[in-house]
């Protein structure tokens, strides 16, 4: 390896978004993180994602990471050209210290392609700086680049038996974007090294801590930002950078003509620990329910790999559902649930269950219904036979979020969102998500596919019962926010 400061293309990547993430992650500062449970979801999605695409070229010969040095993976890899492979995959190159791994390399004839594997579903820009800096670093080993192509998910594949991947992979040839990057790499890398030579970089907080990519070290950077800061405002019309760059950070700095009507509302009643409550709309809102009442909340979970038939990358497919069922106002209620089974299509037992359990006259209550409603739509489509059945419980779906998002009751607590996780602690407070194994969706999904990968057993069961208890939550948090409305206006 070179004598200069080791980069690799992920740390160069990182650097441009923020040469003061660069230095932090070459040098660590000494700071608690939380534990980033989507981030290693993420990659190994990722990797699932880069094994399968290996497909498209078959036969290849694979350069391991783990195992080896990188200086052994460079050896390998000019070993298994020097031995006229026609495909590797993971090939490791160095040049000028910087370390780059292509994720599939293929022999063109006198010359090579670059394959980069992405799991999103277009090409996005930051792809043609990745691109950029392999064919930087190749070329400058010697290869002749005929093609450079980011593979990425065709989102409007639907498998059908076996996974396509000539279907499920689009590929585009990004050679000449990557090509005309290469002109600014050297100084790019020259800033990046300069910078990580002196003490940490002085960046602030700003629209690159989130652009591209969620940086890993914004709880270290953003801890001088107290809560109910201008950044917690919810809605648009403000830019919230602006503002802080004056030194307008806290509430009670901003100006109230500034903001519309439900920003002023937020940091009013958080000022003054205010709440407000409409009767009349609320009475409205409660006068469009009937009984017996049907409260209902799906999981769901989604692939870049599609998991079962009739499904494409990244569709929502329900797993799990909860309802909890009312016969009378302020009546205790009765709960029912369904969670697949792992590694199964859970679609059709699932409806079929659900439509069992709620008759077609029934009121149906929703948070947010057009989720469930996207989900109801969905399985009448993939069902035509249910497909009438869906559509009268469809006419009947209500939505326990209108009120909240209306403003008919708002509660100081609930800092500007009509989301269930802070609607439900603010209406009622010995009730709450904190503190769940499960305490959101995203984890919810994570779980399903965690259950998949797990042999029968405690951990299996355990896990099972904490995917139960999340969803239930979500249903009885509906129910008793349901009753505190009803108490609001008697």
């Amino acid at each position: 390896m070179s004598g200069k400061t080791a980069l690799s293309k992920s740390l160069i990547l990182k650097g441009m978004q923020c040469p003061k993430a660069l230095y932090l992650q070459k040098n660590p500062p000494a700071f608690e993180f939380p534990p980033q449970p989507d981030l290693e979801a993420k990659f190994r999605a990722g990797n699932e994602v880069g094994i399968l695409a290996q497909q498209l070229f078959p036969g290849g010969t694979e350069v391991p990471f783990e195992g080896l040095s990188v200086l052994e993976q460079i050896e390998q890899t000019r070993q298994l050209i020097d031995d006229g492979a026609e495909v590797i995959y993971e090939a490791s190159f160095e040049y000028d210290g910087i370390f780059v791994k292509v994720d599939i390399l293929v022999k063109d004839g006198d010359a090579w392609q670059i394959h980069e594997v992405k799991m999103s579903t277009s090409v996005k820009e930051v792809n043609l700086d990745d691109a950029a800096i392999q064919f930087y670093v190749l070329g400058n080993c010697g290869l002749l680049i005929s093609g450079a192509y980011l593979v990425h998910i065709n989102n409007q594949y639907v498998r059908q038996g076996e996974i396509d991947v000539k279907q499920l992979f689009a590929g585009v040839d990004v050679q000449e974007e990557a090509f005309l990057r290469q002109a600014n790499l050297p100084k790019i890398i020259d800033d990046l090294r300069s910078a990580l030579q002196g003490d940490e970089p002085q960046i602030d907080i700003g629209p690159h801590c989130s652009d591209p990519y969620d940086c890993d070290f914004v709880p270290y950077c953003w801890q001088h930002i107290p809560d109910n800061s201008v950044f917690d405002l919810k809605g648009r019309g403000i830019k919230k950078f602006d503002y802080y760059d004056r030194g307008i950070i806290h509430f009670e700095d901003i100006p109230l003509d500034d903001l519309n009507k439900a920003q002023r509302q937020q940091v009013e009643a958080t000022l003054n620990e205010e709440d407000s409550t409409d009767p009349k709309a609320v009475k409205a809102f409660l006068d469009t329910l009937w009984y017996p009442l049907y409260h209902l909340d799906f999981e769901t979970f989604n692939s870049a790999i599609p998991k079962f038939n009739d499904t494409r990358p990244y569709q929502q497919v329900p797993f799990q559902f909860s309802l909890h069922v009312q016969h009378d106002a302020g009546a205790e209620p009765e709960h029912y649930e369904f969670l697949a089974e792992p590694d199964v299509d859970p679609r059709r037992q699932l409806i079929e269950q659900l439509l069992d359990l709620i008759p077609e006259d029934g009121c149906v209550l929703t948070y947010n219904q057009t989720f469930e409603k996207g989900v109801l739509r969905a399985l009448a489509e993939l069902f035509p036979d249910l497909a009438g059945a869906i559509d009268k419980r469809l006419e009947n779906v209500r939505d326990l979020m209108v009120p909240f998002r209306r403003r008919d009751v708002y509660r100081w607590q609930m800092r500007g969102s009509y989301s269930i996780k802070e609607v439900l602690p603010a209406m009622v407070p010995e009730l709450s998500y904190s503190g769940m194994e499960i305490a959101d969706g995203m984890a919810a999904m994570q779980a399903y596919h965690d259950m998949c990968a797990l042999e029968d057993g405690v951990e299996l069961e355990q896990l099972r019962k904490a995917m139960l208890e999340y969803c239930r939550l979500d249903t009885l948090a509906m129910v008793r926010i349901l009753g505190e409305l009803e108490n609001a206006i008697k």
